[in-house]
């Protein structure tokens, strides 16, 4: 059973990790699939490549999601491309692991920027593109566990992720008129650029197992399934829900 079949999904920051997983996945799906990235051209290609040995349609726009214009672009060239917008997946965004009190402040902004910024600037414009088609849509963001909990090297990107899941439920009462159904997924630790560094330690991940009841760290492909259900008419009556995936570190932090 194909969740998107006939459907157009967006996704931020798709050429590696949990970005790559959903392009994959809602292309698994049925669904054309256009993403976004930053700066990893192979991967990029790659990732579309697999789209379309999938059956499907798939292309890459390049582009800096902290800008308002890529979104407007992002979204025009998926119209121009893909014939419509039904599905966006807000991912795209960073964590440099840095200690609170010497904080630089280009390091702050920049994560607030892609983090936040480019997750409204993007919901924004796949939104406006929903209305205007006439037929609802979807929007999933990717928060993080991180929104319900603190880290001691992440006090610059936990606000970010809180931010994106506020987001989701604000959105899911201002689009709730239109048919647009709005949500977010909240990944615990996941192997992927973004934490490879902080991993590295054999302790530290052993440490980190033993936090989750499910006994092993999450894979970006363990998000693909909650994404699509999330993005499908499975879930219709959904919105404004948030989704742990974390295999139940969160329940088993006291």
């Amino acid at each position: 059973m194909k969740l998107l079949e006939g459907k157009t999904v967006l996704v931020t920051g798709g050429s590696t990790g949990i970005g790559r997983a959903a392009a994959i996945g809602a292309a698994l799906h049925g669904a054309d699939v256009a993403i976004n990235y930053y700066t990893r051209d192979e991967d990029a290609e790659s990732c579309v490549a697999e789209i379309e040995a999938l059956g499907q349609r798939g292309f890459a726009l390049k582009g800096d999601v902290a800008l308002p214009a890529t979104a407007t672009e992002f979204v025009a060239q998926a119209l121009e491309r893909l014939g419509k917008v039904d599905v966006l997946v807000s991912n795209a965004g960073i964590c440099p692991f840095h200690a609170f009190l010497d904080m630089p402040v280009d390091v702050f902004e920049r994560t607030q920027q892609v983090n936040m910024h480019g997750a409204y600037f993007m919901c924004q414009a796949a939104a406006r593109q929903m209305v205007e088609q006439g037929h609802g849509g979807a929007i999933v963001a990717v928060s993080s566990i991180s929104a319900l909990v603190g880290g001691e090297f992440q006090t610059h990107y936990t606000p970010t992720k809180a931010g994106v899941h506020s987001l989701m439920q604000s959105a899911a009462i201002a689009l709730g008129r239109h048919g647009i159904r709005c949500n977010s997924v909240l990944p615990g630790t996941i192997l992927t650029e973004i934490n490879k560094d902080d991993l590295a330690d054999p302790e530290k991940r052993k440490y980190m197992e033993t936090r989750v009841p499910l006994g092993r760290l999450g894979v970006p492909e363990d998000l693909a399934g909650p994404i699509v259900f999330l993005a499908s008419d499975m879930a219709a009556y959904v919105t404004g829900a948030a989704l742990l995936v974390d295999g139940g570190m969160y329940v088993n932090l006291q």
